[in-house]
């Protein structure tokens, strides 16, 4: 069976974090390529935008504001995009944090651990949770959980937080891969390597911390944002039909190489 030219005709995604970086992109291209996309974010102004602009250039979304970490607002987004578009098969859950004071087991304190958690592992959950029935009723689908390179190595620079609820976002990924396999329904992990997005740039807020994360990337240069979009598309699409339970690694060859620093 030789795919559409379009991947995604049809089909209808929600994608968490649509405001900006991966999942702007991601709603853009899974658009592109014919989805109706259900952007969801915390933010109205850039998740309207982001709608705006598929649109715009022809293509089909609506916005959804809700904070992935509340389970009562997540179980409401997946039940109105489910009746508003007759189905789901595609769950993209992709918002995430990266705060500043995520340091070290010792300097971390409490708030920061646990917004942490509640969005990057608890917002990945109630994605899972509310959007695996809507992909049973639709005989099947994909979900794709942003983990990051930092699940698979430890961080050069220290975010132990960030860190360990990306680690949890991939065991969680496996669970469920094995779980819901014969429902038809895939689930992988896409694990970025070190992105210009404006979360990491903020946190990488000199020089000197970003060159610290370059010089262990073979590649010698940040991902976009476009780039993990496509990986998505690839995991959202057809053409990963036999993919279930990976973490597809897009990363610059970070986690293939040992580098060390000039």
């Amino acid at each position: 069976m030789v795919p559409s030219a379009n991947l995604l005709d049809g089909k209808v995604a929600v994608i968490t974090g649509a405001g900006g970086g991966i999942g702007r992109a991601a709603a853009t291209l899974f658009a592109e390529n014919g989805a109706t996309i259900i952007a969801v974010d915390i933010v109205d102004g850039p998740n309207q935008d982001t709608v705006d602009a598929i649109v715009d250039a022809g293509g089909r979304a609506v916005m959804v504001n809700v904070d992935v970490a509340d389970p009562a607002g997540m179980e409401q987004m997946m039940d109105f995009a489910e009746r508003e578009f007759g189905r789901i098969d595609v769950v993209f859950n992709n918002a995430g944090v990266m705060l500043d004071g995520d340091t070290d087991a010792v300097e971390t304190d409490d708030a920061t651990i646990d917004k942490t958690f509640d969005i990057n592992i608890k917002g990945v959950l109630y994605g899972c949770r509310y959007g695996i029935p809507a992909l049973r009723r639709a005989g099947g689908g994909s979900i794709i959980n942003t983990a990051s390179f930092v699940a698979s190595l430890g961080a050069a620079t220290p975010q132990i937080a960030y860190t360990a609820s990306k680690g949890a976002v991939l065991s969680l990924t496996r669970e469920l891969a094995v779980i819901h396999a014969r429902e038809n329904i895939r689930v992988n992990a896409l694990s970025p390597g070190p992105l210009r997005t404006e979360m990491l740039m903020s946190f990488l807020n000199t020089e000197e911390k970003k060159q610290r994360r370059l010089v262990h990337v073979p590649m010698g240069r940040f991902g976009e944002a476009t780039e993990m979009a496509q990986a998505a598309l690839f995991l959202a699409s057809a053409m990963s039909s036999y993919v279930t339970g990976t973490n597809l690694q897009v990363d610059g060859g970070l986690t293939a190489a040992y580098v060390t620093p000039e």
